[in-house]
């Protein structure tokens, strides 16, 4: 084992900070020993392991923002000199990024990471001895890998196909539909060699259903990819995953327990989730720290906070045990047209939004105390610095108060209460970090459903019996106690999906795909269809002038 870490350790000695469009200084040229290969599967695990940590990274912070915060699902606006940051959350609401985006960079090396990680791996384990633990380990190398080209794919568009690890040469950005057969192909070529069971041992690793799960939601949409559609083969590939009989819609129950710190391998509906643990991850999962109302860190426990011996505290006064609230930022919000396609009074799916009056468990009010001037900026009457105590009301309206030029809501309690706040992915109790024990799902079974569900809609040949609606209602009938739908449209689907899918990071991916990405929302107007590509970042072309920028930018 000893040699087999030294090995990764010179080759990424050699690679320094390798990004899979960019140069490198050193080509590889090594001469290595067959002994300091992997053999047993624990240790091409091992050999794998750096895989998860480059996916895990960032998906849930810069990923995240530029996914969700550039439709309609999510906002983060300034609170004064607070989360300005630059524009960068601005430009991301309003259209209006450039190649110089904080966010479209870094997501950007995100992703270029990933990819440079598994041509990593694959030159080592390329080079191991023959055995069905090699060949196991290079397929979902090359399955993550192919999932890292679809993202890239699906947000920058035309981008180099470089797999080679060590080579220096620059290569050309691919088409779109080049890099869309590139994932199709390596996808294939992997699924026979992975694991075709669910469950704790494969738990968080490709199986050959998030594969088939990958390429149900690249036919879905090959024709904004491609131009030519897909359907049948997007039901195809949903077919193989429901035909397995491993996984399973949560019933209403126990749809929200999904999302909560507890979650993990148990959960009947995740094909392919992404572990975190606050212990041990360098992954970054903290939804509750912009998700939750920076007033309600003592009543969800957050990182550590507790209310202490005292009953009903008035949230920030300064006197007695456990009245001092430890404060999530709680910056980050949802659009009041998001919030409005929940509107099923009997949808368990409501329940992960806080809106309106807030009140303790026991159902007292929450109380809050301030000052005139500190619950509104814009007082001007007498005693700007006397007491204020309010109920905490979460207005689900959110309007540009303070300044409408730098995305100002103001930096009083007024504004720092606009927006309905999402706890899905709910706060970890255990946790006194920021970070979350809870796992993120990448794809849920109910996806399948819905996408096949769709792609019958859209003109696929319907299978096993099974109807558009007959699709949609399997999975409503599990989050909703209101009667079964009779009839199904395409923007009935698309509304479902976005109250299944919220802050799961597919909204835009829908919302281009359903031809509502260039709507105005929110504080948007721009309706530049170009956009539905970010534009490859300055960075990224510094280090690779044959790139080709994507139009419009």
């Amino acid at each position: 084992m000893k040699n087999i870490f030294k090995l990764i350790t010179t080759i990424l000695l050699l690679s320094v900070t390798f990004l899979s469009c960019h140069k490198l200084d050193v080509t590889s040229n090594s001469e290595l020993p067959a002994s300091v290969f992997p053999t047993t599967d624990a240790q091409f695990q091992s050999v794998i392991g750096p895989n998860f940590t480059a996916l895990r990274n960032a998906y849930c912070v810069d990923y995240w923002f530029t996914q969700e915060l550039s439709s309609n699902e999510a906002i983060l606006p300034a609170y004064g000199s607070n989360w300005y940051d630059g524009n960068k959350y601005q430009e991301l609401h309003r259209h209006t990024w450039t190649k110089d985006n904080a966010w479209v960079n870094s997501t950007w090396n995100y992703v270029a990471n990933m990819i440079g990680t598994a041509n990593q791996t694959l030159y080592l384990l390329n080079g191991a001895p023959a055995s069905a633990a090699k060949d196991e380990g290079i397929a979902e190398v090359r399955t993550l890998r192919a999932y890292a080209y679809f993202l890239m794919m699906d947000l920058y568009g035309n981008v180099s196909l470089d797999t080679t690890y060590g080579s220096t040469e620059l290569k050309a950005s691919a088409t779109r539909v080049q890099v869309f057969n590139f994932c199709e192909q390596e996808l294939k070529a992997s699924i026979p060699y992975l694991k075709n069971v669910s469950g704790a041992s494969v738990y968080g690793k490709p199986n050959r259903y998030m594969a088939f799960a990958l390429l149900a939601k690249m036919y879905l949409n090959a024709e904004v990819y491609t131009g030519t559609a897909r359907y049948n083969d997007c039901i195809t590939a949903c077919d193989s995953i429901i035909n397995s009989g491993l996984y399973a819609i949560e019933p209403r129950s126990s749809y929200l327990q999904m999302f909560y710190p507890t979650n993990g391998p148990a959960m009947k509906e995740f094909i392919f989730a992404i572990p975190f643990d606050p212990a041990t991850s360098n992954g970054y999962m903290f939804h509750a720290r912009y998700d939750l109302n920076r007033n309600l860190g003592m009543k969800y426990n957050y990182s550590g906070s507790t209310v202490g011996n005292n009953i009903d505290p008035i949230i920030k006064q300064t006197s007695g045990n456990g009245l001092v609230n430890n404060s999530p930022s709680g910056p980050r919000a949802t659009l009041p047209e998001f919030l409005a396609m929940y509107n099923d009074a009997g949808d368990i799916r409501n329940n992960q939004w806080l809106s309106g009056y807030q009140y303790w468990a026991d159902g007292n009010p929450i109380m809050v105390k301030t000052t005139n001037i500190g619950y509104d900026q814009f007082y001007s009457g007498p005693s700007p610095s006397a007491s204020y105590t309010y109920q905490l009301y979460i207005d689900p309206n959110i309007t540009l108060r303070a300044n409408p030029t730098l995305f100002d809501v103001g930096n009083d309690e007024i504004g720092w209460n606009l927006g309905a706040r999402n706890i899905k992915f709910y706060p970890d109790a255990g946790s006194i970090t920021r970070n979350q024990n809870n796992d993120v799902p990448v794809f849920r079974y109910s996806d399948i459903i819905l996408s096949k569900a769709e792609a019958i809609l859209r003109g696929g040949t319907a299978t096993l019996g099974h109807t558009a609606l007959s699709l949609v209602n399997m999975v409503r009938n599990n989050r909703s106690t209101s009667a079964a739908w009779t009839a199904v449209t395409l923007d009935d689907l698309y509304k479902e999906r976005s109250r299944e899918f919220s802050w799961e990071t597919w909204h835009r991916n829908d919302m281009i795909r359903f031809g509502k990405y260039e709507d105005s929302w929110g504080f948007k107007t721009n309706a530049e269809a170009y956009r539905r590509l970010f534009p490859i970042p300055t960075v990224a072309l510094a280090a690779n002038p044959n790139l080709s920028q994507n139009p419009g930018y």
